[in-house]
């Protein structure tokens, strides 16, 4: 049994189809470097346009020493102590200094011609005001040179009432608060001068009516009272310091020569004078802190043009 098992298993291995063993091939690692690999890579994506290289932050600067601008003489007391040496200023138009203070006329020049720039309404300039001043400078009126008439001294008087009526009347009436300090100041002269041409029309003198000098600065004055208040208040303050200080000498010559000796009452104070005129400095110069730069140097340009004015009236008595 075991053989019959074991030659049919015999066959049946024999019936198999046989399989064909393929060679076996050798394996062969190439040489070093002899191998290339390829390394795939993405292509490169557009680069974004490169931004403007913003320019290099210039050097810092060393700072400037802070430059402090000239002060004005008389600035640091008011306006009306800036104006005090624009009238020495003309009074001595050949000085080149004043004793008071180094520099007073530089800076009173220059006032009024950071004035005359800003001011387009006005045709005259600084050159034109000291020439003319210069002018009436040397025609000075001086003892023994002169000798008024009581026709003359009354156009002079007709001509200043005029005037103080002007002042008087703005800054009791107006509505400008900057008047309202003064008021009844004592300083007043209108009602005075009134007394003086009655008593001259007692004596058959003719009172005359205002010349054109006097009604061409009283209008002035009016319109000046509306547009700007610091420049009227600086003719206000002036015409009242030009009469105490100049007007009075004036007056005390006139009285000896033509009056007897009579004093009028345009040159009477019920108190001193002097304190009145004080009282009204020390109100304009606690207003003029509130002031810009440019309305102090209008001030100035305007006290320069009230004492020609003034002066040209007082010419009235020998012309």
């Amino acid at each position: 049994m075991p053989l019959v098992v074991a030659a049919a298993a015999a066959s049946a291995v024999s019936l198999l189809p046989s399989r064909r063993v393929a060679p076996l091939t050798s394996i062969r690692t190439p040489k070093a470097g002899s191998l290339a690999l390829t390394v795939a890579r993405c292509s490169p994506s557009p680069s974004a346009p490169a931004a403007a290289e913003a320019p290099a932050p210039p050097p810092e600067a060393k700072p400037k020493p802070q430059r402090y601008p000239k002060q004005y003489p008389g600035e640091a007391v008011g306006v009306a102590e800036e104006m005090r040496f624009v009238a020495m200023r003309l009074r001595n138009p050949k000085r080149t200094t004043i004793k008071d203070e180094p520099g007073a006329e530089d800076a009173a020049a220059r006032a009024e011609t950071e004035a005359s720039d800003a001011s387009e309404d006005d045709d005259a300039d600084d050159g034109g005001v000291k020439e003319e001043h210069e002018k009436e400078e040397e025609g000075e009126l001086q003892e023994g040179e002169w000798m008024p008439s009581m026709e003359r001294f009354v156009r002079y008087l007709v001509d200043s009432k005029l005037v103080f009526d002007t002042i008087e009347r703005v800054v009791a009436e107006s509505t400008d608060v900057a008047y309202v300090y003064f008021r009844k100041s004592g300083l007043e002269r209108s009602a005075r001068i009134s007394k003086d041409l009655e008593w001259f029309n007692e004596q058959g003198i003719a009172i005359p009516e205002p010349s054109t000098l006097g009604s061409t600065y009283a209008t002035y004055l009016t319109e000046l009272a509306e547009s700007n208040a610091p420049a009227f208040l600086s003719h206000y303050y002036n015409i009242y310091f030009a009469h105490i200080t100049g007007g009075v000498a004036v007056g005390n010559k006139i009285s000896k020569k033509i009056l007897d000796g009579r004093v009028l009452e345009f040159y009477k104070w019920d108190t001193d004078a002097e304190l009145l005129l004080k009282d009204a400095r020390d109100k304009l110069n606690e207003l003029s802190k509130h002031w810009t730069r440019k309305d102090r140097n209008l001030c100035l340009k305007e006290a320069a043009k009230c004492f020609q004015c003034l002066g040209k009236m007082v010419r009235l008595i020998i012309s």
